[in-house]
């Protein structure tokens, strides 16, 4: 962890999802870190008290934002809503950063983690920050995308208007040792359970791990203005559902069975251009970071 983030008093949204959990247990060896969750288990409270966190229990949809402190250096905004039901998740994805972004509206930075769900299918035309914006994930998340363009709305708007430094990252294939698309294919492949693809194959993303995406947030949030940088935020490899399921047939033996179906996702491969620019490209190769996930989480399954 760099420098930039040692000394800070810093919220964290989400605290239990699998991208902000390492980003919890990394912060908060060298900050004072807070984490905002509905924590309506028990036992995901303790958790992220046992990281070294302080917990704050609210929700963004209807609940009191009281107890989130007001002098806080920087806010991480990685909560996601994706229940089915419009009236809640708009609240709590879209009204929630509004109103998050007011309580916290004297921060440095506020980082908020949105998706590259927000695009409109393109094929294999990689997506730029400023490509078309569609209801990509509809087939299997009904109010997904629909909320995260939403929300980033609402945060450019609160941003504009009360002048706080705001990056948009829209976050790619997320995986790592807390595991993450990939592991989830890998439990499919092992339980012989057909994985949907699009039939415009190959289908292809930007994996993000997870030591990739701490190391670059200090640079997303120095790039924060009030006038609101955008920008895409995955692995500098674009590399496709096939070619890491055949790395995982590699590593374990289990072949992968594909279901072309014209419902699923489809590509969404992304530019890099202005990430790298912003943050330099990321540096954990992909089959390293896949091999590690399946060491970590599976040991069990590998061929060798």
């Amino acid at each position: 962890m760099s420098a930039e983030l040692e000394g800070k008093r810093i919220l964290v949204t989400g605290p239990t999802g699998q991208v902000a959990r390492p980003l919890v247990a990394a912060l908060a060896q060298h900050n004072e870190v807070f984490g905002l969750a509905r924590f309506s288990k028990a036992e995901d409270r303790e958790a992220i008290e046992a990281l070294g966190a302080r917990t704050i229990a609210a929700d963004l949809g209807t609940g009191s934002l009281e107890q989130v402190p007001q002098d806080l250096d920087y806010v991480l905004n990685l909560a996601v809503v994706k229940t089915g039901d419009w009236a809640y998740d708009m609240r709590a994805n879209a009204e929630g950063v509004g109103r998050l972004m007011l309580r916290c509206r004297n921060v440095k930075a506020f980082l908020h983690c949105s998706s590259t769900a927000v695009y409109e299918y393109a094929g294999h035309e990689p997506r730029h920050e400023d490509a078309p914006l569609g209801d990509n994930h509809r087939s299997m998340f009904p109010t997904y995308s629909i909320a995260k363009i939403s929300a980033e709305t609402v945060a450019r708007f609160t941003a504009h208007e009360f002048g706080i430094p705001t990056t948009i990252a829209r976050l790619s294939v997320p995986y790592g040792n807390n595991g993450g698309w990939p592991y989830y294919h890998l439990l499919m492949m092992q339980n012989r359970v057909p994985i949907d693809v699009h039939p415009e194959r190959p289908n292809v993303y930007n994996p993000l791990h997870e030591r990739d995406c701490l190391a670059k947030i200090p640079g997303l949030l120095a790039a924060a203005t009030p006038e609101v940088t955008t920008v895409n935020f995955g692995g500098s490899q674009a590399v496709s559902i096939e070619e890491w399921c055949a790395y995982l047939q590699e590593l374990t033996g289990f072949e992968p069975v594909f279901n072309e179906n014209p419902k699923a996702f489809g590509s969404l491969q992304i530019d890099t251009a202005r990430l790298h620019a912003l943050v330099g490209p990321t540096e954990v190769d992909w089959k390293a970071g896949i091999r590690e996930m399946v060491q970590i989480l599976a040991p069990q399954l590998l061929k060798h």
